[in-house]
């Protein structure tokens, strides 16, 4: 918790800590799959569902 000398924080800062944390966290890359790859496998799904709509 917060030390002897500080006053105790809110809710709201404590929740923007840790969304700051997050969002740092997620800055620093080590993705286990990049986002490329992952941008591709939707547009093939969406490229496979627009086929099957239209040729049925």
């Amino acid at each position: 918790m917060d030390g002897p000398d500080q006053q105790p924080r809110s809710r709201a800062d404590r929740k923007r800590d840790r969304i700051r944390a997050e969002v740092r966290r997620n800055r620093e890359g080590g993705h286990r799959v990049p986002t490329w790859v992952l941008a591709a496998i939707l547009g093939v799904i969406l490229l496979g569902w627009l086929v099957l709509v239209v040729t049925s």
